[in-house]
């Protein structure tokens, strides 16, 4: 097996099946890897009080999280720890004014899809750089919050019912028609039930971590993996939020699919399967 200088992880559904469940599992399989010196990021679109309850340095030596960064937000913050304790190094945090135009953005998103097509959608405005509009107002995750398995075909027949013919990709084209209006470059993402509009991705995260193992250890992208279980294609040309981990940057390293869901990957993905036990069973194998 490869041995990784660095490992780039979703975690909601990657290395713990909800960010509710127990984090023991992921973090005894983490420890060993940190301890010897082996960069851990966690690449997630939520933000840090959900990740092991938001306290995750508690787990870790100071050694260990010497060794730990966290991507979160969506491309919002990225994360290391300083004698124990956790440090943003770089953000995408807007201006009151920018964060302004996205929530504009994305009420017109919704408003255009309730006057044109009677399409009903409901808005999380609470994110710090993007808003979350969900598509399916009727259908609710639990606290299971990737996507599930039914998801893609329920949303492609309702939004075939209410006449949006262009499916998922007419809902990007919209966003980022209405995001120029408002005069911003928007970054909208879907997973099936939740279009994600703001000015940065997973990218964003991923680009600013390797950037800085580069500039301060000279780790490069071929000696990195990326895992995740949000690779699959939602339509052509459109795939889940973890394939937004594969840039110009990090194009080089291995990227991996513990997602059951069939359906295709984007170019260099390797389905592997398996969910949460085989990235935790790849950690281990890591030692």
């Amino acid at each position: 097996m490869k041995k990784y200088k660095a490992i780039f992880f979703d975690w909601d559904g990657t290395a713990v099946m909800s960010r509710k469940a127990p984090a023991e599992d992921a973090v005894s399989a983490m420890k060993p890897l940190l301890e010897r010196g082996v960069k851990l990021a966690i690449i997630s679109g939520t933000t840090y009080e959900n990740i092991a309850g938001g306290n995750i340095e508690k787990y870790f030596t100071h050694k260990q999280l010497d060794n730990l960064y966290l991507g979160l937000g969506r491309g919002a913050y990225n994360y290391s720890f300083t004698e124990g304790a956790p440090v943003i190094f770089s953000h995408r945090i807007p201006d009151k004014e920018l964060l302004e135009k996205i929530h504009r953005t994305c009420f017109d998103i919704h408003m255009e899809l309730k006057n044109e097509y009677d399409f009903d959608t409901d808005i999380v405005f609470s994110r710090p750089n993007y808003c979350k509009i969900d598509l399916m107002v009727s259908s609710q995750r639990g606290d299971n919050l990737f996507m599930q398995a039914d998801e893609l075909e329920l949303l492609k027949r309702s939004l075939r019912s209410h006449g949006i013919t262009g499916g998922l990709g007419e809902l990007i084209r919209l966003s980022e028609e209405v995001g120029k209006m408002h005069g911003i470059d928007a970054a909208p993402t879907c997973d099936a039930k939740y279009l994600e509009v703001g000015i940065s991705s997973k990218s964003s995260n991923v680009d600013a971590i390797l950037d800085c193992l580069y500039k301060e250890k000279g780790i490069r992208a071929e000696e990195c993996s990326f895992w995740g279980d949000e690779y699959v294609g939602i339509e052509d040309g459109i795939y889940g939020s973890d394939s937004f981990m594969r840039t110009e940057k990090t194009a080089s390293g291995d990227f991996f699919d513990v997602s059951e869901l069939t359906g295709k990957r984007p170019a260099g993905v390797e389905r592997v399967g398996g969910g949460v036990d085989a990235f935790l069973e790849f950690l281990r194998g890591q030692v």
